[in-house]
């Protein structure tokens, strides 16, 4: 009986110390994917004025007097969107001026 004893003593003891194996070896792995990770990030860009600098704002829905509509583009796509927004626009006050002109 006393041989049962320490084999249960022992089998515990070694499954209390094999998850701080894992854990180690799990810490381990996960500490290398962070620093690879960090690595291929790209440095956050705080300069508002850079072409890749990313702005968000908010755009109500269309229908709905409540929900808005959340829009993150860099400045250069900010600026590429709001040229055609002035083109469409232009195109429209030309069309209507021109046939308002042959009545």
């Amino acid at each position: 009986m006393n041989i049962r004893k320490y084999v249960v003593i022992a089998i515990g003891a070694s499954m209390l110390a094999t998850p701080s194996v894992l854990s180690a070896e799990m810490n381990a792995e996960t500490t290398a994917a962070d620093e690879t990770e960090a690595v291929k990030k790209p440095k956050k860009i705080t300069d508002r004025r850079d072409p890749n600098f990313v702005r968000c704002r908010s755009e109500p829905v269309i229908g709905s007097r409540v929900k808005k509509k959340r829009i993150c583009l860099t400045n250069r796509q900010w600026k590429q969107f709001n040229a055609e927004g002035n083109r469409r626009a232009n195109e429209l006050v030309k069309d209507h001026q021109s046939g308002s002109s042959s009545n």
